[in-house]
């Protein structure tokens, strides 16, 4: 990660198209970006298109950037955070027209009792990966309610959808993880008892 110094010699740099600079704030930045565009999608060449995306937007709209506060890694961070979120949206609506959301929900579903020891042996990554399973609705309104903090009436305007489609795919989206979830634990268990 760059020093703030580095930083902010590098994003003045970019505000004169210099392109040694962009590839370094590129290179510095692109994990903590993946990390937020791979929540959006299953597949990591759409997470690396979006992050793309992403940073040509940062670049173009460099010139706008003031770091809102005195650290200014963790302002310009933000700053990524808030645009990589935003081309995520911006993707979903591009692509929605494209996927076919059929209920595969009508099914009433019986989740068992998780023990809290169990919860607590559930790692990052198979969270993330529950998360990336699920379908493009419910993904996107998962990730922008429950990780990044937006309201139902903030995900609706967004994505061009209900309040309550917004609450339902929320809804929906919790119950496919805990299937997952408890999936890939039996999966596991029965793998380690083999």
């Amino acid at each position: 990660m760059l020093q703030p110094e580095e930083l902010t010699y590098h994003l003045n740099a970019c505000k004169e198209n210099s392109r040694q600079s962009q590839k370094i704030i590129y290179s510095s930045f692109y994990g903590y970006a993946m990390a937020i565009c791979g929540r959006y999608t299953k597949v990591q060449d759409i997470a690396v298109e979006i992050l793309n995306d992403g940073f040509l937007k940062v670049f173009k709209e460099i010139h706008k950037y003031q770091p809102a506060y005195a650290d200014v890694v963790s302002s310009f961070k933000g700053w990524i955070r808030k645009i990589m979120i935003y081309t995520a949206i911006d993707h979903y609506r591009r692509e929605k027209k494209h996927h076919f959301t059929s209920s595969i929900d009508d099914i009433v579903y019986q989740i068992p009792f998780i023990a809290e020891e169990a919860i607590e042996k559930i790692s990052y990554d198979e969270i993330i990966s529950s998360i990336q399973e699920l379908s493009p609705s419910y993904r996107t309104v998962f990730n922008l309610f429950v990780i990044e903090g937006f309201s139902h009436n903030e995900i609706a305007e967004q994505l061009g959808i209900s309040i309550g489609t917004s609450k339902s795919n929320l809804s929906k989206a919790r119950i496919q993880i805990q299937k997952i979830l408890i999936k890939k634990n039996k999966y596991e268990i029965a793998r380690n008892v083999i």
